[in-house]
């Protein structure tokens, strides 16, 4: 129908309009002017209620004439000058290798820009090219950042969503140790083919930072850029660490030998890094492995503190077994360090807790170390491991901060020796007060630790505490962060 019939039928439909309700008026003025009284009461009731009625007749048919919008979704021209490189990140990788995505793209000429899925809305990705580099940890999980977004994914009412005119390629970062490897980048791929989206090339699975799968991802980047003789990504640059020194931290445990290293760096560089920040080691060019810091700068070297680990089937670890093993003292060590941002340190004048178990102290430690060197003084750590005899580690720094005031508080658990307080979650419980007080006074919870059991455990208790809304609360405004394995 045309729009010049619409609008004359609009034109009619409110003169219709006006003139029942002036003729209503006209009508009520009279009542007023004459002698009210002599109607019979049953007669003005019915009067009125037919008058309203009628009117609301009118109504009804003027509304249904006049044109209506369809109800749509705002659809978006697909933007032909930016390439929106998109990441997920836990540990930092993923938002290196999106920073290295952007500048291939700039250096071709192309417009891109920098994003973190986590500050995103669905609505936001209509109408773009997107290019996503998604990490999964755990099994099967989405990184802490962007947990809110990954609700979106999850939501089972989206009509509103529309990515008809969205292009997309997803870059899946994951272990293959894991059952659901590379699994939330998977979910993001299929969210938005369900929903329109278009796919610029098959999506690309990285088992632990695969060259080869890089390259891939690399090369079709050149595609899209128009390049053709782009050179070919190289492996990130490690830098030879001497192994200084090994030592047991856990003799006569029941768990796995866990053995704290002590790296210097070659020659006379001092490298710099932040506490929560990674050490990410190469026993051979195809093979990677992460381990937290436990050391920061101004100590001078690289402190780890590395579980040797067994698989299912019993053989050793590779890194682990490398690390524990098979190096020798003065062994150079290809070393590279990733910064984490997600797990670095709050201002000294935020109060911190900190909770982890096993090997997660060494990250927790880091941190303790940077706080003190920055004056902070609220700092509250609550650490489990299994047996007080043999596994408390670095207990006597422990007990040294906390006398002279590093640590505000301490509380260690030990799960075999058979106390109440068996596991991390339980001395939160039992200090409830003091967590609620913290949290009300601004504290930040960094977790960090077993993926399986005490992370989720955590969660848990923290929830029951202190309330979903609360802790969801904290997670978005990046008081609550975890560092997970």
């Amino acid at each position: 129908m045309s729009s010049t019939h619409n609008h004359w039928r609009s034109r009619i439909g409110n003169a219709l309009v006006l003139a029942l309700l002036a003729g209503l008026a006209a009508w009520l003025w009279t009542l007023q002017t004459s002698h009210w009284p002599t109607l019979a009461p049953q007669m003005d009731v019915r009067l009125a209620a037919g008058l309203s009625f009628t009117l609301w007749l009118v109504l009804c048919a003027v509304t249904l004439l006049l044109p209506r919008k369809k109800p749509a979704i705002k659809q978006q021209h697909t933007d032909d000058n930016t390439w929106h490189v998109i990441h997920a990140s836990q540990t930092g990788f993923a938002l290196e290798l999106a920073e290295r995505s952007v500048r291939l793209l700039r250096d071709a000429g192309q417009t891109a820009q920098l994003h973190d899925l986590g500050e995103l809305t669905p609505q936001q990705l209509q109408g773009k090219r997107c290019l996503f580099i998604a990490s999964t940890t755990g099994e099967g999980d989405p990184p802490d950042t962007v947990l809110a977004f990954a609700k979106y994914i999850d939501a089972k009412h989206q009509h509103c969503i529309d990515f008809s005119t969205t292009q997309f390629a997803v870059l899946a970062l994951g272990d293959s140790s894991y059952t659901e490897f590379c699994a939330f980048g998977h979910r993001l791929s299929r969210w938005l083919l369900e929903h329109g989206g278009t796919p610029l090339f098959d999506l690309i699975e990285v088992d632990n930072a695969a060259p080869g799968a890089l390259q891939r991802w690399q090369q079709q980047l050149a595609n899209l850029a128009g390049q053709t003789d782009t050179s070919v990504w190289e492996a990130a640059q490690t830098q030879p660490w001497i192994l200084a020194k090994r030592t047991l931290l856990n003799p006569g445990s029941q768990g796995w030998p866990a053995y704290h290293l002590v790296l210097k760096p070659f020659g006379s560089e001092k490298p710099q890094w932040q506490a929560g920040d990674i050490a990410e080691i190469h026993p051979t060019p195809q093979l990677q492995r992460d381990y937290s810091i436990a050391s920061i700068s101004s100590d001078g070297q690289i402190e780890l503190l590395v579980r040797q680990m067994q698989r299912s089937d019993g053989s050793p670890g590779l890194g682990s077994s490398w690390l524990c093993e098979q190096l020798n003292l003065g062994d150079t060590v290809p070393l590279r360090i990733r910064s984490n941002p997600n797990f670095h340190a709050p201002s000294p004048s935020t109060p911190l807790i900190l909770i982890g178990n096993g090997t997660g102290i060494a990250a927790l430690r880091a941190l303790t170390k940077a706080r003190a060197q920055e004056g902070a003084k609220q700092t509250w750590l609550i650490f489990g491991e299994r047996s007080a005899a043999h596994d408390a580690f670095f207990g006597d720094e422990l007990e040294h901060w906390l006398e002279n005031g590093t640590l505000t508080h301490l509380n260690r658990t030990f799960s075999r020796d058979g106390h109440v307080q068996r596991y991390v979650q339980d001395a939160l419980r039992a200090q409830s007060q003091r967590l609620q007080e913290w949290v009300n006074n601004g504290a930040s919870l960094y977790i960090c630790g077993s993926q399986e059991g005490m992370a989720p455990d955590v969660e848990t208790a923290l929830n029951e505490l202190l309330g979903e809304t609360t802790v969801t609360t904290l997670r978005q405004t990046g008081r609550y962060r975890r560092d997970v394995y």
